[in-house]
């Protein structure tokens, strides 16, 4: 990989989409609240929803990044990186915690 498609493609994986940042906040709160529900049975709060729904986003987009635009989304393909990123969110955290206990 030389290094423009290397610069290309960090550009991809770190670009934005078109919903802006309220629409972050919504859909990771969202996110977060549904990722809850499928992981482990419930929500954890709209503050702690919108942290785990935002940063499941941020490793949704960065896992799907390797594979599609990820910029190109609008909001239903955004809510959906959110959602995937935060499953495997609170999958790798459940996991952790419970090698612990």
């Amino acid at each position: 990989m030389d290094v423009v498609a290397a610069t290309e493609f960090l550009a991809r994986s770190t670009t934005l989409t078109s919903v802006g940042w309220i629409g972050y906040i919504i859909i990771g709160a969202l996110a977060g609240w549904l990722a809850g529900k499928i992981v482990k049975g419930s929500g954890s709060g709209l503050l702690m929803n919108i942290v785990i729904g935002i940063v499941g986003a941020l490793i949704g987009g960065f896992l799907l990044s390797f594979f599609v635009d990820t910029a190109g989304g609008g909001w239903w393909f955004t809510l959906f990186t959110a959602i995937l990123g935060a499953v495997i969110l609170l999958w790798i955290v459940g996991k952790v915690t419970k090698s612990r206990v």
